[in-house]
Order: structure tokens, then C-alpha cells, then sequence
């Protein structure tokens, strides 16, 4: 498959700076894969769309302010972090590339320094931090900005605006923005209205957000992310599965734990690991049944796995939709319901 095929042209203006207020105001395209309907509705009409017995599976990873900005020998440096790989070790990116090379220590305050131990080939750097472990995330939550993605500019959002409701667990360098648009009032009558929710984690880094530069798409690598299915998710998802009951992911990132979970003889697996799995045109779903999705970037792997879902024409038939209609685009932007 041609990774351009996948292309669509944006209005500017369809790209959204600030998300809606409140969260659940937002719009909600409605899906039906097999009439190949659409309906137009508001992301609080939710729970006149699920019924009881769904389960809606939510990604709670936590953003961290993963921007450090500081400066050495006079100039302006950033670093990146992109994931902890144990103790005061990370790996991130960073400008000007030059500059963060071995053998230097770097002060992004007098309290929080590093150096780089090696350098990828990818051009990632790994890092050691001069500071505990213990100490660490205090530190990075002080002197960090959050990285809000390059298309949001000169935005009012608050750093809080870009975090689910629900985010517990610190390691993600972009949110899981499907998430974004529930408040605890909708997850409130959700529950009330008997739709299960169920948590897993999985740490968005470059695996995620990273391009498709390949002009195929089957020549695109994908990241490793880490991500954890605890045992009493793996029940809840398994009673459902066995029920017939279905299994709706919140965003690409729930996505992408449970169907590398999922065993088709031993059901759902509780585990704690690293995915690279990627889903593209052709993929065969093992056991999602519904997905809330963002409007995503043209020829981005968040959507080819929402055509291998939705089906690609329908798919870039609903973008078309979208814009016509003048629907919000990307992290801050609308939402859509496919089932």
C-alpha cells in the first residue's frame, strides 16, 4: 500500500488550539460500519449510544512535562525525554543535536544535571541524570514544560487540559487524546447506566507520534512502548469477551495493549512489556468491537489503524465528512464513535 494514499487535505483553520469546554461538548461522529452510516452527535450523548454491559477500556498513563529547556555555553538547548529505561536512565531527542554529544555534563539547574552516555542510530540519545531516582520526577515535574504537539501554537490551554480525568501513571511524552474528552460527570453516568470501565496503561512515545516517511506503508517500523494489562483488567475484558459483551478502546493506545494481550485459545493475558505492534489495512482484529478515536494526521500510523478498523474508504470518506462539516482536527479536536 501507498503510504500517500492515505493523504487528505486540512483547512488550517479545522486545526484546534484549545479543546472544548467543557470537555464533553465537543462534537462526535457516530460510525456504523455495517450500514456504513454516519450520524452527527455531541460526545455527552455517549451514554444514549452504549448500553449496559459495554465496556470502555481507557489508557490512564499520565503526561510528564517532558520538555527541559535550559541553555549551555550560551546557547538554547531542549531536551526531549521520550522513556525511562530504569533508575536515573532515560532515552530522549533534543536540539541542537550538535551540542548534546558524550562526554559533557549539563545543567538544566544547579540541582538537576546530566550527560549523555551514547548515542543511538537512530539519533536518540541515552541519558544518565546526576540525580536519585527517588528525586528524579520531582524534579522533571518542576523544571518540565508539557509537550504539547508542534500543530497546537500559541494555545491558552492549560497544562491540566492536556491530561485525561483519569491519568495515574507518569511516562508519557504526548496524551492518549481520546481520552480527553470525558469528565468525571459523563464517567459518572456511564457507570450509572451499568457500561463497565477498565483501565490499562500504555506509555505513548515515539512509537505513537513518530511519521510514516517509507512511500510504503508495510516498510514503516514501528517503536517499542511500554505498556501493562493488570490481572483484574485481563478478568473484567474476558467476562465481557465471553459474554458477547462488547469491548470499546478508548484511542489507538488501548487499542494497541489489548490486541497484543489477547491470545485467541487463552483469552486476555495479564502482562507487563513492550509493544511495537502495528496496525495497518489488512490486519486481522482479534478482539475490539467498537473505538473512540481523535481526528488524526493524514498518512499517520494513529490513522491507518483506524482504516483497518473503520475500513479505509469509509474511513476517508467520514474525513471528507468531517471537513465539510467543519469538525476540530487532532489532540484538541472532536471525536469519533466507530461500531
Amino acid at each position: 500500500m501507498k503510504t500517500e494514499d492515505f493523504s487528505f487535505h486540512l483547512p488550517e483553520e479545522l486545526i484546534a488550539q484549545v479543546p472544548a469546554d467543557p470537555r464533553d461538548a465537543c462534537r462526535l461522529m457516530v460510525l456504523d460500519k455495517t450500514s456504513q452510516a454516519i450520524e452527527h452527535r455531541h460526545f455527552h450523548d455517549l451514554p444514549g449510544i452504549l448500553r449496559r454491559g459495554d465496556v470502555l477500556v481507557m489508557n490512564d498513563s499520565r503526561v510528564l512535562p517532558a520538555r527541559l529547556l535550559f541553555q549551555h555555553e550560551g546557547k538554547d538547548v531542549e531536551l526531549f525525554l521520550l522513556r525511562h529505561d530504569g533508575g536515573s536512565v532515560w532515552y530522549a531527542i533534543g536540539k541542537p543535536e550538535k551540542i548534546l554529544q558524550p562526554e559533557k555534563v549539563f545543567s538544566i539547574a544547579p540541582d538537576f544535571q546530566f550527560e549523555v552516555l551514547e548515542i543511538m542510530p537512530d539519533g536518540r540519545r541515552k541519558i544518565l541524570f546526576h540525580v536519585p531516582e527517588e528525586n528524579l520526577n520531582k524534579l522533571i515535574e518542576h523544571y518540565g514544560h508539557t509537550p504539547l504537539p508542534p500543530y497546537i501554537r500559541n494555545s491558552t490551554s492549560q497544562p491540566e487540559d492536556y491530561q485525561t480525568v483519569y491519568a495515574q501513571h507518569n511516562g508519557s511524552v504526548a496524551a492518549p487524546t481520546a481520552g480527553l474528552h470525558f469528565t468525571q460527570r459523563l464517567l459518572d453516568t456511564l457507570d450509572d447506566i451499568g457500561v463497565k470501565i477498565v483501565f490499562v496503561t500504555l506509555h505513548v512515545g515515539l512509537g505513537t507520534f513518530q511519521p510514516i516517511k517509507e512511500k510504503e506503508v508495510e516498510g514503516h517500523a514501528m517503536h517499542s512502548e511500554i505498556f501493562e494489562l493488570t490481572s483484574d483488567a485481563a478478568q473484567e475484558l474476558n467476562s465481557a469477551h465471553g459474554e458477547k459483551r462488547r469491548i470499546i478502546a478508548v484511542g489507538t493506545t488501548s487499542v494497541r495493549v489489548l490486541e497484543s494481550c489477547f491470545d485467541e485459545k487463552k483469552g486476555f493475558e495479564p502482562r507487563v512489556g513492550e509493544t511495537s505492534i502495528y496496525i495497518y489495512p489488512g490486519y486481522r482484529w482479534k478482539c475490539v468491537d467498537g473505538l473512540i478515536t481523535n481526528f488524526h494526521l493524514p498518512q499517520s500510523t494513529l490513522l491507518l489503524l483506524t482504516c483497518s478498523f473503520g475500513g479505509k474508504d469509509f474511513i476517508l470518506k467520514a474525513y471528507q465528512e468531517a471537513i465539510l462539516q467543519r469538525y476540530r482536527f487532532y489532540s484538541f479536536g472532536d471525536a469519533m464513535l466507530i461500531l
